[in-house]
């Protein structure tokens, strides 16, 4: 097994565009000829498009693109932009009189960072579809959807840390499995690898992390009004012949990368939301795809952490340190 770059995923696009100063993105992943899709919620507060469409009874049986996007959900408006490029470039659903691009979405709640009247729109989805044309770079945190992203919010946005965009990707033979995922937690950020919280809620001083599930048990009988406005959402994307049903257990499988690194993951202050898409370009057993679904989906959260930076005053990884 070697690690690639999610960009060279057999079959598809990926492009972001985003407002820095505003505090929000979106990206996309494309894929022309059509992948099977699949999607699994599990958070209590999730917002989302298109996702009736992914279950395995319904008539289509294709998906075009994928959003992640920022601004609540407002942010939905960037599936727009990215219909109507689709469309232009003649990608679709035939119905005879024109092609419906296939795009479900998912949003994220970035609002407090930055300017909250900066939201994702259909100029911005257009214009990471016009990215994906020439987007082969790698590049994770502050970019796309994850550009107003934060984790560890129990105490409140202040106490909070910066999250961020993720991707990680791998080869197995001919199979190739790849996440890409906005971090934007309640909870805290798990590293396996070193076997130590990375990001999460700080302490008052804002010096060190505390530990949000400990937080939580200890404050069992209480109330809290929490600051609601999470969500991790993302995608597994494969070159492995799935069908919808099929996608939308790897999907479910994926959700346990989310367990492993974020500590409560799955909340119902949460959205936790993963789509599937797969390219069907080669046979594989789909428990191994689901597998190594979780293992990419968990590593991409930590790089998503790991390469965010310092903004709108929400402390990243590397400052912390």
């Amino acid at each position: 097994m070697k690690e690639i770059n999610f960009v060279d995923l057999e079959g598809i696009k990926l492009g972001h565009a985003q407002n820095p100063k505003g505090g929000t993105g979106c990206s996309v992943v494309i894929c022309e000829a059509g992948a099977s899709g699949g999607v699994d919620v599990r958070g209590g507060s999730p917002g989302t498009r298109e996702t009736d469409l992914l279950n395995p009874v319904e008539m289509v049986d294709k998906i075009h693109a994928v959003v992640l996007a920022g601004g609540s959900a407002f942010g939905l408006d960037a599936s727009s932009g990215v219909m109507e490029y689709l469309e232009k470039h003649d990608v679709g659903f035939d119905v005879a009189v024109t092609k419906v691009p296939i795009v479900c979405s998912a949003v994220l709640f970035d609002l407090p960072c930055g300017d909250s009247n900066c939201r994702p729109d259909k100029s911005m989805g257009y214009n990471a579809c016009i990215n994906s044309e020439t987007y082969k770079d790698n590049l994770n945190g502050n970019i796309g959807a994850g550009t107003g992203a934060t984790v560890g919010k129990f105490k409140g946005p202040e106490y909070a840390m910066k999250g961020g965009l993720g991707t990680y990707a791998v080869q197995v033979g001919d199979l190739q499995v790849g996440a890409i995922v906005a971090v934007n937690a309640l909870g805290d950020i798990y590293d396996s690898e070193s076997q130590s919280f990375i990001a999460g809620v700080l302490n008052d001083d804002k010096t060190c992390l505390l530990n949000t599930e400990e937080i939580m048990i200890s404050q069992y009988d209480k109330e809290k009004n929490v600051f609601k406005g999470n969500t991790t959402i993302g995608i597994i994307v494969t070159n492995a012949n799935l069908t919808k049903a099929q996608a939308n257990k790897v999907a479910s499988m994926a959700h346990n990368g989310y367990g492993r690194a974020i500590r409560p993951a799955h909340t119902m202050f949460d959205g936790d939301t993963i789509f599937t898409m797969a390219t069907n370009k080669v046979d594989a057993d789909m428990n191994v795809v689901g597998l190594l679904a979780a293992r990419v989906m968990e590593k991409a959260i930590v790089n998503g952490v790991k390469a965010a930076e310092t903004a709108h005053n929400f402390l990243s990884y590397n400052n912390l340190k």
